[in-house]
């Protein structure tokens, strides 16, 4: 048991390792440098919102300058062409395309007319809808995110905000006034390239900022339509058509529509933008993304106390288990060989003349207390308890077929879990890598098919099972197809709001694809391997022919309340962790989730209090008679899963904003599906923690 114990403590020791790990690029990968004049390519991305969770792609605003299809020089680009995506960025709702935006290095413009965007009724609605909903866009250069640049609060250091906002609402009058951001001052921060590149001249991108204003169409302009003083903007671009004086009366320049009428004509928006270069030696090349992670120097105090609660708890646990290994379990079998229940009495046979020394805690031998021994008709002591299930303990459960594919889809989570951690504690999924995170993880979940299949066929012929391909196909579909299921239908709704959250058709032409050509060959493979090269894990005693009667239990035993119980005590390690993943995952998007060493070792102490938790739990059970400990085992690991989603609805009603039916469900639908692959990941861990528990006790 202590072997048992010791693999989750060297993932807790790797786990405290890798707190020392910081992100990092892998040297040489993806670094671009820039001589002087040479065109740099602006791409712009999508809108979106902490307020909902659709997003739009930035050519599909209406009132947004459109592209003009021209051929940027010495980048190959045309204005409005689609970047080549790969998985992740479109599952993440990106859709990246070239602008009409001309960058050239080290060549400042004061400003530039973009176009004159003139949009209808509908338009300005739709315009008034997003700034209302807090939207803000996302431009790319150089693969940094355009960003809002802030100072904190004690002025001593600057961080950002990915994206910048579409416009602002006044509401101090006697109803909100609408104004849009037309003019964009973007600044590119650069220093000298690292190597031979800084040596010929060549220079890298360190920071991209945006700064907008609201630029009214009353404003004094130039010639070329750009405003005069961009420094001395005393009107705003507010989103209404001004009438004319009959309409409006004395106090046209006070008159506000609630909206735009019929026959009112259409608005013109004038866009600009300029742009500036700024030398800054103070930032690396390969710490150009610190400023993006919003407030994680003062976060690391709270994650170090997630850490620390985490591993009180924990301690507490092996604490407990150390104790009915070492005492109540040694001391119930203490001076027995080889026991047989009969009639609620524990009997005991004559010792043979030479015995070998058994591997479980039932055949371990007590030499001192030989002489105690008695005859084979004569009863020892009334035993009441664990001792008496030997011959039940590891009778197949009912549903056998279904727990088997549930545990393999459990081992291809994890172990899709494991390597998303370590890759990004470890930095090689680090921002840069947009979309890498989402694209490992569904290669990783592929891959891992081989495992899933293995596991499910052990298990599965572990319960007598004898017809193998049902299983795997029961492997390969059940979990994945309950999955795409739920975001086909979710994607129908999100396909109606015309929103880039949709995934393509296309795309999920390819999901299926990978799922059917990929992923269900792996899991025959494994299941084979596993059904009939490995076969069944032996049990260590056999199984009566007639079931045990099963006592009545204890309230806090029965039902639910056990899974309940024993959840609460891995949601107690990992709450505190959960606010920073919500946080940016639901509330700030703005900022970047990028402290995986805190994470993983959290994972760590979780895995290890899931395992702990279940042994407890099963033993207590079984001292109880219980022997249905299967299906309870992998209920007690997934429990804490219940608590993750009572936590998802506390976290919208309390800490959200969240507007509109379609974000509502995508956030409870999203949520709900997030703690089903947690709590099938647990109850994995739970179910082979208690397997390997109940075997060595039995062994």
């Amino acid at each position: 048991m202590i072997r048992t114990l010791a693999m989750p403590l060297r993932w807790l020791a790797l786990g405290l390792l890798l707190l020392q790990v910081e992100a990092f690029y892998i040297p040489g990968w993806s670094i671009k440098s820039y001589r002087e004049a040479e065109q740099i390519p602006l791409l712009v991305n999508k809108a979106y919102s902490d307020n909902t969770q659709l997003q739009y792609a930035y050519y599909d605003l209406p009132f947004v300058c459109p592209p003009t299809g021209r051929r940027h020089a010495g980048t190959g680009l045309f204005s409005g062409q689609s970047i080549a995506l790969n998985l992740g960025e479109v599952l993440r709702g990106d859709r990246i395309a070239a602008s009409d935006i001309e960058l050239a290095m080290q060549r400042d413009q004061t400003c530039n007319v973009l176009c004159n965007r003139e949009i209808s009724r509908d338009d300005l609605r739709r315009a008034k809808e997003l700034i209302e909903q807090g939207y803000v866009v996302e431009w790319v250069v150089d693969n940094l995110p355009g960003a809002t640049s802030f100072v904190t609060v004690d002025k001593t250091r600057k961080y950002y905000a990915a994206g910048f906002k579409l416009g602002s609402v006044d509401y101090s009058g006697s109803k909100p006034r609408y104004y849009l951001n037309n003019h964009h001052t973007i600044v590119l921060r650069y220093r000298r390239a690292p190597g031979k590149d800084g040596e010929k001249g060549g220079k890298v991108i360190v920071g991209f900022e945006v700064y907008t204003k609201s630029v009214g169409a009353g404003v004094k302009r130039n010639s070329e339509g750009c405003p005069a003083d961009l420094r001395n903007i005393d009107e705003g671009f507010e989103l209404f058509v001004r009438p004319n004086n009959t309409r409006a009366g004395k106090n046209a320049a006070e008159f506000v529509p609630e909206e735009l009428e019929e026959g009112d004509g259409k608005l013109t928006i004038p866009y600009s933008y300029s742009v500036y270069f700024r030398e800054d030696n103070s930032v690396e090349w390969n710490r150009r993304w610190d400023l993006y992670f919003v407030n994680q120097e003062e976060g690391s105090k709270i994650h170090w106390l997630a850490i620390i609660n985490s591993l009180i708890i924990c301690g507490l646990l092996t604490g407990i288990v150390l104790m009915i290994l070492t005492k109540t379990i040694r001391t119930d079998i203490k001076g027995y060989k080889e026991a047989s229940a009969e009639d609620g009495k524990l009997r005991l046979k004559k010792p043979k003349a030479k015995s070998e020394k058994g591997l479980g805690l039932l055949e371990q031998d007590g030499e001192a207390d030989d002489g105690d021994l008695s005859d084979d008709g004569e009863a020892l002591e009334d035993v009441t308890g664990w001792k008496l299930l030997h011959a039940d303990v590891f009778r197949a459960p009912a549903y056998g077929h279904l727990l088997a594919p549930l545990v393999g889809s459990g081992m291809q989570l994890l172990f899709m879990a494991i390597g998303l951690v370590l890759l990004s504690a470890l930095g090689v999924l680090n921002p840069s890598f947009r979309g890498g995170f989402i694209s490992f993880g569904v290669g990783l979940f592929i891959f891992a098919g081989l495992f899933s299949g293995y596991f499910s066929a052990r298990v599965y012929r572990t319960f007598d099972g004898q017809d193998w391909r049902r299983n795997m196909i029961m492997t390969a579909v059940l979990f994945p197809g309950m999955m795409f299921g739920v975001v086909f239908v979710l994607n129908l709704f999100v396909w109606a709001q015309a929103s880039s959250t949709a995934i393509p058709f296309g795309t999920l032409i390819a999901i299926v694809f990978l799922w059917m050509c990929v992923q269900v060959p792996l899991v025959y493979i494994g299941s084979w391997y596993g059904y009939v090269r490995s076969g069944a894990w032996e049990h260590p005693t056999k199984t009566a022919s007639i079931p045990r009667q099963v006592p009545r239990q204890a309230w806090y035993i029965r039902g639910p309340r056990t899974v309940l119980l024993a959840g609460l005590i891995p949601f107690a390690v990992i709450f505190i962790e959960l606010l920073f993943v919500f946080q940016s995952v639901w509330q700030d998007k703005s900022g970047y989730y990028y402290v995986f060493g805190f994470l993983a070792v959290v994972s760590a102490i979780l895995v290890l209090t899931v395992a702990e938790v279940t042994m407890v739990t099963i033993y207590v059970q079984l001292c109880s008679e219980n022997y249905h400990w299967w299906w309870q085992s992998f209920l007690v690991g997934g429990g804490s899963a219940v608590w993750v989603f009572l936590y998802c609805v506390w976290y919208y009603f309390v800490k959200l904003h969240i507007t509109g039916f379609v974000s509502s469900m995508l956030f409870f639908s999203y949520s709900f599906m997030a703690c089903c692959v947690y709590g099938l990941l647990t109850g994995t861990v739970g179910f082979l923690t208690a397997y390997a528990f109940v075997r060595r006790i039995y062994g």
